[in-house]
Formats: structure tokens, C-alpha cells, sequence
């Protein structure tokens, strides 16, 4: 046996750098939670955000999917990115966050009065509210598959592609859902006078 033998296999770890992390989870190590929580939430959190509207709802929505992080990667392949898998997850719960109306109803809220970076004409501020709280009622009223496109698509700036991933449906799936929800959204804001 060389040195060389005890060494790591640099194109193994090269290939997939979460191989190590995924190991460790499968094996129900806490550590590599904590460690996938510590290089992943924050993306996570950003999406739940944008998907609910609410930074609270958006908190426990990025909690439930590392809760289930444990029993969900026996499931993954690994057949796409780690992060892409806890967006699937997130999707996945996110569809019981997203149905409650209540809580639709209070993320438009708060989304209305978050303040701009800064804002001196108090017109413009009440405009800017204005739109994003019919936004957000629009979107609240969009089938949660196409608020999901929408949201990803279009404010997080993803493909098709990427989107079809997290999701689980075809490519062409994604791309006919984002169609009906710009035009569903569009329909919905023209009717409050917005579009």
C-alpha cells in the first residue's frame, strides 16, 4: 500500500460534493442536517418566502422540510441536485401551507406594508402598495401548480428546465402552466385596473 492508496479519490468527491453529506444522512447522522440546514436554508427560505408571501409561514415551511430531510433522502436518487431535492420537498409542503386561506390572507397583508428601499414621494409608496397587495391576491387566487410556476419562474428567474425538476412534471407541464398563470394574473390584475 502507498501514500497514494490512502488518499481520497479526488474525482469521486469531484463528481458529486454532496456525496459525503448524503451518506451521513441515509445513516440519520444529525450532523449532516445541520450541515445540508447550514448550506441550504437560506435559498430555501428565500423561495417559501416568495411562494407564501409570509415570512413566518415561509420560517416553518423551511423547518417542516428539514424535519423531513431524514426520512425523504431514502427517496432521493440523486438524480438531481441536493438542493434542487429540498425545493421538491418544499413544493410538497408547501401545497398545505399555501391552501390555508388564512394565511394567504395575511401575507397579502404584510407584503403591503413592507417598505421600499427608500421612498420620498408618499403617492408612489401607496401605488407600489396598492400593486403588490393586488399581486398577491392574484397570485392567492392562481391553482397552487401555477402559482408554483409563476413564483419560480418568473421571480426567482429558474428555467423551465429546473423548475420541472423541483416539481416533477415534464418540461412542456411547466412551461403550459406559467402560460396560464401570466394570463390568469394579467386577467386578474386588469380587473382591479393594474395591468
Amino acid at each position: 500500500m502507498t501514500l497514494f492508496d490512502s488518499l481520497p479519490d479526488r474525482d469521486a468527491a469531484s463528481a458529486d460534493p454532496h456525496a459525503a453529506v448524503l451518506a451521513r444522512l441515509r445513516r440519520d447522522d444529525a450532523s449532516a442536517v445541520a450541515e445540508v440546514y447550514d448550506l441550504h436554508h437560506g435559498a430555501l427560505r428565500a423561495f417559501a418566502r416568495k411562494l407564501t408571501g409570509d415570512a413566518q409561514v415561509a420560517e416553518d415551511l423551511v423547518h417542516d422540510v428539514f424535519v423531513a430531510l431524514p426520512k425523504a433522502v431514502k427517496r432521493f436518487r440523486g438524480d438531481a441536485a441536493l438542493r434542487t431535492f429540498l425545493l421538491s420537498i418544499a413544493v410538497n409542503l408547501a401545497k398545505k401551507h399555501v391552501r390555508a386561506a388564512s394565511r394567504r390572507r395575511t401575507a397579502m397583508d404584510r407584503l403591503a406594508q413592507l417598505p421600499s428601499a427608500v421612498s420620498v414621494d408618499p403617492e408612489r409608496e401607496a401605488q407600489r402598495k396598492q400593486l403588490a397587495a393586488a399581486l398577491q391576491r392574484a397570485l392567492d387566487r392562481l391553482p397552487l401548480d401555477q402559482r408554483i410556476a409563476f413564483v419560480m419562474c418568473e421571480i426567482e428567474e429558474r428555467s423551465s428546465g429546473e423548475v420541472a425538476a423541483v416539481v416533477g412534471s415534464p418540461e412542456e407541464t411547466v412551461r403550459t402552466r406559467l402560460f396560464h398563470a401570466r394570463k390568469k394574473l394579467r386577467a386578474l390584475l386588469e380587473k382591479e385596473g393594474l395591468a
